[in-house]
Order: structure tokens, then sequence, then C-alpha cells
């Protein structure tokens, strides 16, 4: 099961407990994945048509929840791998019709709105309940390496307004477009999983959350590794032209005319060509500081170089 189908699975079995959320829930439902059909002498009819079950049956229960008599179906596309596909058939009567009114798909006059009226979003936990419904009806989640989450709709007025929704709620959404929707994204695994979270999908949540922590340490790790790689190699090329000086230096006979300090140090070098300047500095007698083993080095190749 694809992660889009584990948080489709758990977002569909939760149940609002307050009816302004179940009325958020339906109008998100509606509007993505119904189609509206006005057939004259004020006679509107609307089908939804999904690809999961459960959204089929999570659709259905919200309806029959207000009152509202439908029909589900399902039938087989003809096309690609002939999926099952599931409709939903709204009832023409007055029951319907005012349920798609106060859910903000169909104003007074019965004509198609093009966003929810503010009560129907006004509540945090409308808003939540709302983008639950998109993500159900038309959104995707990737992850957990490479995390993407999209929420697409008809338009790029309707993916703006899912963005501002979810920015009320403190997570930024980009928008963009393709040739036949627009859609609102994140890319961010912790923005994704905090979203999710909020949705009510807690064990994608986790999923995602666990797996930027194992990502961030392993990509620290990493980075420590290749920093510790960086030093040893500086460390052993300044080693290498360390003895080079060193046996210039002997080969000119002008290693006996240095300072005892210098000689000390130049045998502690070609005894042990691999230790680092402050293990060098502590077999020092008496032990000396890790800038003066540098600067002694350092003088040492400035007599080599004359």
């Amino acid at each position: 099961m694809s992660l889009s189908e584990e948080v489709r699975a758990e977002l569909a079995a939760i149940e609002p407990r307050k009816a302004c959320c179940r009325l958020a829930e339906l109008s998100a439902l509606l509007r993505t994945t119904g189609s509206v059909h006005l057939r004259g002498g004020g006679r509107v009819t609307l089908h939804l048509e999904v690809a999961s079950p459960g959204v089929a049956r999570r659709t259905f229960s919200l309806l029959r929840g207000f009152g509202v008599p439908c029909e589900i179906r399902s039938f087989r596309q003809q096309a690609f791998d002939r999926a099952r596909r599931f409709q939903i058939h709204l009832e023409d009567n007055a029951r319907a019709l005012q349920v798609l009114n106060e859910a903000g798909v169909l104003d007074a006059r019965l004509a198609p709105l093009e966003e929810p009226p503010r009560r129907v979003v006004r509540r945090s936990c409308c808003r939540a309940a709302y983008l639950r419904g998109a993500l159900l009806a038309a959104g995707s989640v990737s992850g957990p390496r490479r995390a993407h989450l999209e929420l697409r709709a008809s338009s790029r007025e309707g993916a703006r307004f899912l963005a501002a929704l979810a920015g009320d709620e403190g997570f930024a959404l980009g928008i963009a477009e393709r040739r036949a929707h627009a859609l609102a994204y994140a890319k961010a695994a912790e923005t994704i999983a905090e979203l999710l979270a909020f949705l009510g999908a807690h064990e994608a949540a986790l999923r995602l959350g666990e797996s930027a922590v194992i990502g961030a340490t392993r990509a620290r790790a990493n980075r420590l590794a290749n920093a510790d790689h960086a030093n040893l190699a500086r460390v052993s090329r300044a080693a290498d032209e360390q003895l080079r000086a060193i046996r210039r230096l002997e080969q000119d006979g002008r290693l006996d005319q240095v300072g005892a300090e210098l000689r000390e140090l130049a045998d502690l070098r070609r005894r042990h060509p691999t230790l680092s300047l402050r293990e060098l500095a502590g077999r020092c007698r008496p032990p000396a500081t890790k800038a003066a083993v540098q600067r002694r080095l350092a003088k040492l190749q400035r007599l080599a170089e004359r």
C-alpha cells in the first residue's frame, strides 16, 4: 500500500463529532469530486466520482447523515488498467438542494459557487475538516524519501483557497498550475508531517517524522565523516611537507645548527609521522602548546626553503 493509500484510509476512518466539521468535509468532497448538472426548470443534479472505496463510503455516509437520498454505483474504466471507480448520485429533491446550499456548493439561486462561503470554514476544526476532505478527494502524499504532498483543484483560485486555509493554521503551501488542474503543495517532510497530524493522520505523520529525524541524523553523520576525512587528508599533506623539509635540512647538514626545541620537534615528527599537532605537543619535554608546535614546524619549513 502506498503512503497516499495509507493516509486516505486513515483519514476516511475519522468520524467528525461536530456537525460543522462534517459539513466542511462534505463541502470539500462535493466541490472536488462532484459535477453539477443544471437541467432547467430549477432542476439540479450532482454526481461524484472517486477511485477509493473508503472515500466513496465516507462521502455516502456523510450525505446520508445529513438526510440526503443518494445512490452509490461502481464501474470499471475502459482505459489503462481498467481500475474500479465509484459514483455517488444525488437525487433531485429539496433536501439535497438545501444541503448543497449549506455546504457552499450552490448559492441561493442554485448557481455553482467558485469557493465555499467563509461560514463553512470559519473555525479551525472546520478548516481541518475541509482540508481533510480535499486530501481524501483529490490529494496525494509520497515519501518518506523525497516527501511531497499536493491538494489538487480545478483552478488556480481553488488551489489558492486551499493554500490560504492551510496558511491560517500556520502551514505554508506553494501553488502550481498543470495542464488540466492547479494544486497546492508542500515538499518539506516536517511541514507535511505536521499538516497530516493536524488533519488527523497521526500514524502517517509519525512515519514521516521518524524518517525526517533519521535522514537528518544520517546527513549529519555523513557531514562529520566527510569533515574527518578532509581533516585527515589535510594533516597527512602537512606532515608529508614537514618531513620533506626535515630531510632537506638533514641532508644539507643544517639540522644540527638549529635550536634544541626545533631539533626535538624534528625528531618527534620523524618518529611519529601520523600524529596531530596536539599529540606532538604532548610529547615535547616540557609539553608545549599546539600553537607553539605549529610555529616551530613552520620555522623548520622556512629554513629548508632558503
